[in-house]
């Protein structure tokens, strides 16, 4: 393998800021307290804790009484989607067909306990038509939840639109809770729940340079919710069980670093993924964007997601063999890349055969460079060249 290592798969995961480690550390040798416990080292830990809190709130421009801490995205998200549905047999949801795994198999979980879920459709480009929504909801509606941004092929779901379909019947007196699966939006996009009106809002540590196995869910104040766990009632008796106050610390330094950069993130990822796109239609005959259109004026393209597929090739091969250069990318979702044999969300846009065995999945970073973009531009042209003599 080469010395040269190109990391290209910031959706699935990303490198902890340095900062991050060092608060992670330090909160293990320093303020390992339970912060629980009336003690100094407890109260240490318990402030420890608070800072963090603060410092997500901040980030999305809410209380930090409205930060719940979880295990990571997944457990947010299973909090918001079943906390709210407390006897649940007869209530109606709505989701899209390209959200995440956590919110389409919790769903299914839903369905099992007698809650009825209606699975929007998406046009071509990943994206759901307000209109879809608007014919849906009906009067036993009672949780709508769509994705921010998607994980696999970067489509920005049009949420300003959506708020006002459900803000027009909140006024008529509807109780209707709306969940943001913003996993993929927050530290590139701004995340305001409380602009929007969003009651719910799922993020994760890890995929914003943080610590793996902690993620938060905002939970406005007015949003009632029940716990999935049973024990000492942390976390404002949403989620019991000692937290994990290194993971939180990391947390806490990662937002801080979102809020004082994210404005200019998005221009300076967007115009590297551009790089990136333009390169590889360039260079690669045949190849093919999934998703929506890589333009700047594209307010549904997300600056960091880029999918494409490379008919007649197979997107695992195509994975290892960039591997072999030192490039990592993916074929789709970490979450489910191992045992989906194709994409839920390429399917959802209709994409079949050559498209789907083909796609690929390059997601940047703020720490992605000019020459490591240029670098795998050149070597998958040279992937795909090789693959096709090969097999052609």
């Amino acid at each position: 393998m080469p010395g040269r290592q190109v990391y290209l798969d910031n959706s699935a995961t990303t490198r902890p800021y340095p900062e991050v480690v060092q608060a992670v550390v330090e909160a293990m040798e320093v303020y390992y307290g339970n912060p629980s416990s009336l003690h100094k080292k407890g109260v240490e830990a318990s402030r420890v804790l608070i800072q963090a809190r603060e410092a997500v709130a901040a980030s999305l421009g809410v209380g930090s009484g409205e930060i719940v801490f979880t295990g990571g995205g997944t457990e947010a998200i299973n909090l918001a989607l079943k906390g709210v549905l407390p006897g649940r047999r007869g209530r109606h949801v709505i989701t899209t067909a390209v959200e995440h795994p956590a919110v389409l198999n919790t769903c299914e979980q839903l369905k099992a306990q007698g809650v009825e879920v209606t699975v929007l459709p998406v046009d071509g480009q990943g994206v759901l038509e307000p209109g879809q929504l608007q014919k849906a909801l009906r009067d036993d509606t009672y949780l709508v939840s769509v994705m921010y941004v998607n994980n696999e092929v970067g489509a920005v779901q049009p949420l300003e639109e959506i708020a006002a379909v459900l803000a027009d019947l909140r006024r008529g007196g509807r109780k209707l809770l709306w969940h943001v699966d913003a996993v993929q939006a927050y530290g590139k996009l701004s995340v305001r729940p409380r602009e929007l009106g969003v009651d719910l809002l799922s993020v994760s540590a890890h995929k914003v340079h943080g610590p793996k196995g902690v993620g938060a869910l905002y939970v406005a104040s007015h949003t009632q919710l029940q716990p999935l766990l049973a024990g000492g009632g942390q976390e404002h008796g949403l989620r019991s069980g000692t937290e994990n106050v290194p993971g939180i610390a990391g947390f806490g330094v990662a937002a801080a670093i979102i809020a004082r950069e994210v404005k200019g993130v998005a221009g300076k990822i967007f115009s590297l993924k551009k790089r990136l796109v333009d390169g590889i239609m360039a260079a690669v005959p045949g190849a093919v964007l999934n998703g929506p259109a890589c333009r700047q004026d594209n307010p549904r393209c997300a600056p960091q997601i880029a999918n494409l597929s490379f008919p007649g090739l197979r997107g695992e091969i195509l994975l290892h063999s960039l591997e072999e250069r030192g490039i990592y990318v993916s074929t789709g979702s970490a979450c489910a890349s191992r045992k989906n044999p194709g994409s839920h969300v390429l399917k959802a846009m209709g994409a079949t055969g050559e498209l789907l065995e083909g796609a690929l999945r390059f997601s940047l970073s703020p720490m992605t460079t000019v020459e490591e973009i240029d670098y795998t531009v050149e070597q998958t042209a040279a992937v795909v060249r090789e693959l096709y003599a090969l097999y052609n």
